[in-house]
């Protein structure tokens, strides 16, 4: 159980609750403090809207990162340019638009798609009124923050999720298969592990 908490916490990136429960459990990690706090910093970066720094950040941890994963680059590229036009900087954008991400989507019919559809951002004086506005909320950035926190695990050859997440899906999937099946005690609260007498 301790293994798959730690899994859990570095999976995460909880670099003090890792140090906190390398101490009281014993429990080791794959994963020094200092590694799981830079990919934090790269993550908190992200969120932050700081793609520049994050992009630098990634290549400091190990370049090949974003040199084998276009799409990788090409999101953390997108999001800098959501960024430019979240601060108004509407001839920046364009600029950056047509000079780094225009020659991606020749490339890639799936990046073309997605530039035309952040281009569309700039069409827009109130973009609540905008068709694809969600491009501009904090849940982009921590989607291109989870992105890129996966590649950086994948890099470092640690899962990109929790194995606590894969045990809980797959006792959900088994709950539902036997609820079709037998009445057995389920499980009704997981966060507090409360059993469902069964119904006779």
């Amino acid at each position: 159980m301790n293994k798959l908490v730690m899994n859990f916490l570095v999976t995460d990136g909880y670099a003090e609750a890792v140090a906190k429960f390398r101490m009281e459990t014993g429990t080791k990690s794959d994963m020094d403090v200092a590694m799981i706090m830079d990919r934090m910093a790269v993550n908190k970066a992200v969120q932050c809207g700081n793609v520049e720094d994050a992009i630098e950040k990634v290549n400091d941890l190990n370049p090949k990162i974003l040199d084998t994963n276009p799409e990788l680059f090409f999101h953390l590229q997108q999001q800098r340019l959501i960024e430019l036009i979240r601060n108004e900087k509407i001839e920046a954008a364009l600029e950056f638009a047509q000079e780094e991400l225009a020659p991606r989507g020749e490339e890639h019919q799936s990046f073309l798609e997605e530039l035309e559809r952040t281009v569309s951002l700039l069409v827009f004086k109130d973009v609540s009124n905008c068709p694809v506005r969600e491009l501009l909320d904090i849940s982009q950035r921590l989607k291109t923050a989870n992105e890129v926190n996966a590649a950086i695990l994948t890099s470092q050859s640690h899962e990109k999720d929790p194995k606590l997440h894969s045990l809980l899906k797959m006792l959900i999937w088994a709950q539902n298969q036997l609820d079709e099946k037998a009445t057995y005690p389920r499980i009704k609260d997981f966060s507090k592990a409360t059993l469902e007498n069964p119904a006779v």
